[in-house]
């Protein structure tokens, strides 16, 4: 590869040449939640986008080799949790792998459709899976939202450059 007047030096991509392009990329962070066989699952997701207003759907990924993904592959419906700057450590929890994601730290409760609901999020939502979409290692999941809640207090949580962050002014 040659140098482009201007832009650096183009390099071949990779899966390392990706994850370090989309560190460069701020995006919010949310968790998505479903009733598993043995209990509730979920992860962290920093890929939630707007689909559809008509009808109200959403968009998220998730790696086929992640430990909710059993249940998300096989659930009806899923919780979408947008979460605000002081869940930092919630956020971490659900991106760790082999945390206890449902333990005493963290405050949730069954919703609708036998959701799993987060405490004190800035948002969330009970979304009917409508597809879930092959993308290489991942599934993109279309899900059409059934019901939520956006009046949770504070500002929403952002992840850059491999962190967990607030918003500035």
């Amino acid at each position: 590869m040659t140098a482009l007047s201007g832009l650096g030096t183009p390099r071949l991509a990779s899966p390392e040449l990706l994850r370090s392009l989309f560190r460069r990329h701020a995006a919010g962070v949310a968790v998505i939640t479903a009733r598993g066989e043995t209990g509730p699952v979920g992860f962290t997701a920093t890929s939630l986008t707007s689909v559809s207003a008509e009808p109200p759907m959403l968009s998220f990924g998730i790696g086929t080799g992640a430990s909710s993904w059993p249940a998300i592959s096989e659930t009806d419906h899923v919780g979408v949790h947008i979460l605000g700057e002081h869940q930092q450590e919630l956020a971490a929890t659900f991106a760790r792998s082999g945390a206890d994601r449902f333990g005493p730290a963290t405050a949730w409760r069954e919703g609708p459709e036998g959701v799993p609901v987060l405490d004190d999020v800035l948002a969330w939502m009970v979304c009917r899976v409508a597809g879930r979409v092959p993308a290489g290692d991942h599934r993109i999941v279309l899900a059409e939202v059934v019901l939520g809640d956006p009046s949770g207090p504070g500002r929403p949580l952002v992840y850059h450059q491999g962190r967990f962050n607030g918003l500035r002014d």
